[in-house]
């Protein structure tokens, strides 16, 4: 600590010994920096204060109806980018500032000074904005503040129709844009369903569902199938033991065929009623039909034959019918008929198990597809609806925007320029000189202690030069050094209070 201190003494001399030097350099310095300060021009500022409302009526009733845009974060962002380069070219030829810049550079100059001289500044939540500029004259700033306001004004009613006219023409372009797709979407959904209509679904089933149906469908058609060829062969042999019976009857006259006219009968019934039922394409009419021309053509050679047998035997008679040969011929004859139509459903429904097992090959990659083309068609749709209401969302915004508008800005303070000058603020500046023109007094002679430096003691000189120190010379001040030393502290000290004296001086000039 006590090397420290000798350090800081020694260093404390040798500036001591550069003491005139600092004087003048402070002198020259504050001089310089006086001129400069006095010589500043005068700075005045105007301002205005503009409250924006917020609070519409609108508001509320738009909710759910319209989107509501933020007004607030809007006017925010206009006060934060409003200063920019068009803005300050634009401000600065509605002020007239440019009647006086003849070239480019001039210009650019005028535009950097207006841009650091504007200023928006706001309160916070109150959404009250001051305007304020700083110009070389009072009516120069008026003039400014004044187009500064208006500007203020037209760009936030116009940005948010220009927002909205900008929104609703992107809308419309994607409305077409997904329009097309939608349309596409519905061509290549029908084209599918036209190619694989076979393989669509009925009445909620799919592809599996159906061949299950069916296959159920087939094994029910072959019992019944089972079923008629027993019933039918049980009457065919009733039908042939009634025969046996009657043959051993005596012969009765007349060229009769009763069993046949009843079969007939009964294949003609049957045919009515599935007339009535079915077209003439059907499996079943047109198996009756084919059952009723065999019998015709039986019967007609059956009663060629017994007229035959009856000219070879005049004198024996033919068989009379039976009422119960016919009863049992009616029935073969139905249940013929029943057999065939049997036979004909067992056909369609092996036909269809035939083609749908077919299917069953190809139904995951087609259900996968149509899946694909249900959730394209789907995306698209939403989409498109979803576009069309935000659509009407807006323009049920502009209608209302354009009856009455959503922000009211209002002028609390109209322009205003002050008549004082604001800056520059001299009475601050001066002592900032002052305190510069001794810093660098300070710093001359710090630095000429560096460059030409002295020893007081022999031990710093000893340290310096790593010398071997033979003697040390004492000097015995007498009185005339003494007083020598003292008139030059009290020049020193009088220039220095000279210095301070006359800021002071000045400053207090400028205050009144």
């Amino acid at each position: 600590m006590h090397e420290i201190i000798n350090q800081a003494l020694t260093l404390l001399r040798g500036m001591w010994k550069h003491r005139r030097l600092a004087v003048l350099v402070a002198w020259v310095v504050a001089a310089v920096g006086a001129v400069a300060v006095l010589q500043m021009p005068h700075r005045y500022e105007a301002s205005a204060r503009v409250y924006v409302d917020t609070q519409s009526i609108l508001r509320p009733l738009m909710a759910g109806l319209a989107i509501q845009p933020d007004i607030e974060q809007q006017v925010t962002m206009l006060s934060r980018t409003l200063i920019s380069r068009p803005t300050v070219e634009r401000l600065v030829r509605m002020a007239d500032l440019d009647l006086g810049a003849n070239t480019k550079a001039e210009q650019d100059a005028l535009i950097d000074q207006v841009t650091r001289s504007l200023s928006i500044r706001s309160t916070g939540r109150d959404n009250l904005y001051t305007l304020s500029y700083r110009g070389e004259s009072p009516e120069s700033a008026l003039r400014v503040v004044q187009s500064l306001m208006s500007i203020f004004v037209e760009s936030g009613l116009g940005d948010s129709r220009a927002d909205a006219d900008s929104a609703r023409r992107f809308i419309d372009e994607q409305i077409k844009a997904y329009e097309t797709l939608l349309t596409q979407a519905e061509l290549r959904l029908k084209d599918f369903r036209l190619r694989n209509i076979d393989m669509q679904t009925q009445g909620g089933l799919d592809i599996a569902a159906r061949a299950n149906e069916i296959s159920t469908a087939l094994s029910s058609a072959r019992l019944e199938l089972r079923e008629a060829e027993s019933a039918r062969e049980a009457a065919r042999r009733q039908l042939e033991q009634a025969r046996a019976a009657q043959r051993q009857l005596p012969a009765l006259s007349g060229a009769a065929t009763p069993e046949l006219d009843a079969r007939i009968d009964a294949l003609r019934r049957s045919l009515d009623a599935l007339l009535q039922r079915y077209t003439e394409q059907h499996p079943d009419v047109a198996n009756t039909r084919r059952l009723v021309r065999e019998l015709e053509e039986q019967k007609q050679r059956e009663v060629a034959e017994l007229q035959r047998i009856a000219q070879a035997n005049p004198g024996q008679p033919v068989l009379e019918a039976n009422p119960a040969l016919v009863e049992l011929t009616r029935v073969l004859a139905a249940a013929e008929v029943q057999v065939a139509g049997l036979r004909a459903r067992v056909a369609e429904h092996e036909s269809r198990a035939s083609r749908v097992r077919e299917q069953l090959q190809f139904a995951p990659r087609i259900e996968a597809e149509l899946a694909q083309l249900n959730r394209d068609y789907d995306i698209h749709k939403k989409n498109y609806e979803e576009l069309v209401s935000r659509r009407e969302s807006i323009a049920i915004g502009g209608a209302l925007s354009g009856a009455a508008s959503l922000a009211d800005f209002r002028v609390i303070d109209p322009p205003r320029a002050n008549p004082a000058p604001v800056a520059p603020n001299r009475l601050l500046l001066l002592p900032l000189a002052l305190l510069g023109a001794l810093a660098a007094g300070l710093s001359v002679s710090f630095l000429m202690s560096q460059f030409r430096p002295v020893f007081f003691d022999a031990n710093s000189l000893r340290a310096s030069t790593q010398l071997p120190l033979l003697g040390v010379v004492t000097q015995i001040q007498n009185e005339r050094s003494r007083r020598a030393e003292r008139r030059s502290l009290l020049r020193f000290l009088a220039s220095v209070l000279a210095l301070v004296l006359l800021f002071a001086l000045g400053m207090a000039l400028l205050a009144l």
